[in-house]
């Protein structure tokens, strides 16, 4: 029998509960503020991984 190196699920759940101790106490507008930087950050590592994979192809 396999046993597992990777468990989403357990993976997901851990990430929703470090969300939630960081959201915890804020308000609704530092909440927003929070997700807005956060996808800011998101945007822009995506961006500089297609620079980065763009640069393998060449």
């Amino acid at each position: 029998m396999k046993t597992k190196k990777f468990d989403c699920v357990q993976m997901k759940r851990s990430g929703a509960e470090k969300v939630r101790e960081r959201t915890a106490t804020l308000t609704t507008e530092q909440e927003l503020a929070f997700w807005k930087e956060r996808s800011q950050h998101l945007r822009l590592h995506q961006e500089a991984l297609k620079v980065h994979a763009g640069q393998e192809d060449a």
